[in-house]
């Protein structure tokens, strides 16, 4: 290791100390809340144990949905492993909350990718939200600073509006992620507009970087997915939702069928593992955090630009550091699997994903394949050559990879 890379990243702790302190103080606040909940509903060992076939009678299940319900401050909760994926997840609640003729309004732009093939803006129309009638629009960002535009968001929300999508995270986009702040100020404006408006946040990569979540500020539905932050780096697959009760039950109709909704469904053993990680993910989260506070300030340091800034306030687990050429972008992912624990000898190379339009490249040997609360980096190949950085069971695991990045760069 170069004396240069040791003392880059030695430097770049020090300046980051007073944000470490602010993040370990979020890591106890929620902490504590998800220990509530766990007493709160006499948690034993009776729920651990899992059901079979149609899964009735699961008191597992059952208190596991009021723990989330707890934990979220939410009326109802459902977690599963039948979520395929955080899209997935997403995409139950479009399908179960809008109809023919509702409209949808995506709040702050276009969403993630994989979702616009969800609602119809490319792939098998007839699949989508737009091909079983949904109609849909967008509030563009304000194109010089790419924030929110509230005075368009107002003019767009009216009595026809039934849902609006908040996005928290950025995707593959280089607009800041949205904070607890910046959501209800959106939940405020929707409901001043349309009282019966849904307010849908996608949370993904969000629970619990800040103290409160989306639910709290008046949030009708949240979802996210139990392999990223909420499943702790445990939980071998599945998603979230929470929120009102009657929206909940909506979702999971169209997860299960109607008159199912909540009440059936094996958890095929997995029960423990989701009562553990959502145990476990407070302090996960706060690792994941502090190795991309870490990583922000040394970028910043060997000049590159790197967004959220250091001082910034964390809503979701995502560093992106903007090269500007394909060359680093590769080297950084390269560099990430080579420090994996898990297929650390494979070499990622640009190539097609199912619901992306742009080739990516993605890099991190993971325990839970497509896990991204472990250390995990991609990008879409195409400029500004942005690398999106995420996750960390540890900030040691994290640190020794900044190292090894930085080494090379340097």
């Amino acid at each position: 290791m170069k004396k240069t890379t040791i003392e880059t990243i030695e430097q770049a702790e020090k300046k980051v100390e007073k944000q470490f302190k602010i993040t370990d103080d979020i890591k106890e606040y929620n902490q504590e809340k998800v220990l509530d909940a766990f007493i709160k509903n006499q948690i034993g060992m009776q729920h651990f144990y899992s059901v079979s076939g149609y899964g009735h009678d699961d008191i597992g299940r059952e208190a596991l949905d009021n723990v989330f319900a707890d934990v979220f401050h939410a009326e109802k909760a459902m977690a599963r492993p039948h979520f395929v994926s955080g899209t997935h997840t997403l995409s139950c609640c479009l399908f179960g909350c809008l109809r023919h003729g509702d409209k949808l309004l995506s709040v702050a732009g276009s969403p993630y990718d994989t979702m616009e093939e969800v609602i119809g803006k490319r792939g098998n129309y007839k699949h989508s939200l737009m091909g079983h009638g949904v109609l849909y629009d967008e509030v563009p960002l304000i194109e010089e600073s790419g924030e929110i535009d509230f005075d368009k968001l107002d003019k767009m929300t009216d009595k026809s509006t039934t849902m609006v999508l908040i996005q928290r995270s950025r995707g593959y986009s280089l607009r800041k992620s949205l904070n607890i702040e910046t959501i209800k100020k959106i939940v405020e404006t929707v409901k001043h507009k349309n009282p019966d408006c849904i307010c849908f946040v996608d949370n993904c990569y969000g629970e619990f970087t800040e103290k409160l979540e989306p639910t709290d500020v008046g949030a009708d539905l949240i979802a996210g997915s139990l392999i990223k932050n909420a499943g702790g780096g445990i939980v071998e697959a599945g998603g979230y939702i929470a929120g009102k009760d009657e929206l909940v039950e909506m979702v999971a109709a169209s997860l299960t069928a109607p008159g199912i909704c909540r009440e059936g469904g094996a958890m095929f053993n997995q029960t423990r593992l989701m009562f553990q990680g959502l145990f476990m993910a407070p302090s996960i989260v706060a690792e994941a955090v502090k190795g991309a506070i870490l990583a922000s300030q040394v970028f910043e340091d060997i000049g590159f630009i790197s967004t959220p800034k250091p001082q910034e306030i964390r809503t979701d687990l995502i560093q992106t550091i903007k090269f500007g050429k394909k060359e680093p972008l590769l080297e950084f992912c390269k560099t990430v699997q080579q420090c994996s624990p898990v297929e650390s000898y494979l070499t990622p190379v640009p190539d097609t994903v199912p619901g992306y339009d742009d080739n990516l490249i993605m890099a991190g040997g993971t325990f839970v394949e497509g896990s991204t609360i472990e250390l995990s980096a991609d990008g879409p190949v195409r400029p500004p050559y942005a690398v999106y950085m995420q996750g960390g069971l540890n900030y040691a695991h994290v640190k020794i990879t900044l190292e090894r990045i930085v080494d090379k760069l340097l």
